[in-house]
């Protein structure tokens, strides 16, 4: 699955971009598809959000604290989808997410469709629906991601939402529940275990530690646990399954007849 950011002209701002720019000001309000036609006019280096109908402006510049932990955030997704069937890690990817929600999450881990997965690739090539785990990464942006993101990312449908505060240095993760995103403690030897992931384990002090030691090691005790073998066989289980419902007779179309 290949999905863009929102394609968007690379040159310097023309007319049409200005004019987009200054419709997506800070506070707009508009649906998903008029920010969408919007965003698409805008510069490369303009990065703005659509949060329940309300657009969001991201500051260009950013400190030493926020930068390494979304980079961090990536590298602990991808140590775990590189020995997981059937997911892909994408970073602030453009996610159509209903009628008043276009983010760019720091991170995203979903599975593919062919293994289950509940995202889709839109016509014009965007990723639609919500990934299973989303990451955002909040500095001076914490009432957001835990307000009006949180809210949004609940209600379109994402099952697990982490939150890496870098101020305090320290991670928020919500499960989905009945009720809604319920607040997930971590263990009592520190770790955060994914509960739609299982094997997916985060030591939360290697977002902010010199190293990247500590998430490594809980990603490999994850990766050698008995229930991400479990999850590895029931990923390859759906995959089989959905390839063989593709080759039950009715299934297919009959292939066209050579003349």
């Amino acid at each position: 699955m290949t999905v863009p950011s929102a394609g968007r002209v690379t040159r310097g701002p023309n007319r049409a971009a200005a004019d987009a720019m200054f419709l997506l000001e800070n506070g707009a309000r508009m649906d998903q598809k008029t920010f969408h036609s919007l965003y698409k006019r805008t510069p490369e280096g303009f990065r703005a959000q659509l949060i329940g109908g309300i657009v969001y402006v991201s500051c260009s510049r950013t400190t030493t604290r926020h930068g390494s932990a979304p980079a961090r955030a990536v590298y602990w997704l991808c140590l775990f989808a590189a020995d997981t069937p059937g997911l892909v890690v994408m970073d602030r990817i453009t996610n159509l997410l209903g009628e008043e929600c276009e983010p760019e999450p720091d991170a995203s881990l979903f599975v593919l469709p062919q293994f289950g997965g509940q995202v889709r690739t839109s016509r014009d090539g965007f990723l639609s629906g919500p990934a299973e785990l989303v990451v955002e990464v909040a500095n001076t942006s914490r009432s957001i991601e835990l307000g009006a993101k949180k809210r949004a990312y609940d209600h379109a449908g994402v099952r697990e939402y982490v939150v890496v505060l870098a101020r305090e240095r320290s991670v928020v993760w919500f499960a989905r529940s009945e009720a809604g995103f319920a607040e997930m403690a971590a263990g009592a030897d520190g770790l955060f275990r994914s509960a739609v992931f299982p094997g997916l384990w985060l030591d939360p002090r290697g977002l902010f530690s010199p190293t990247t030691r500590p998430l490594t090691t809980a990603v490999k005790q994850g990766l050698a646990s008995p229930e991400h073998t479990a999850f590895v066989a029931d990923l390859q289980a759906r995959r089989a399954a959905r390839r063989g419902k593709k080759t039950k007779p009715g299934g297919m179309k009959p292939p066209r007849k050579s003349k």
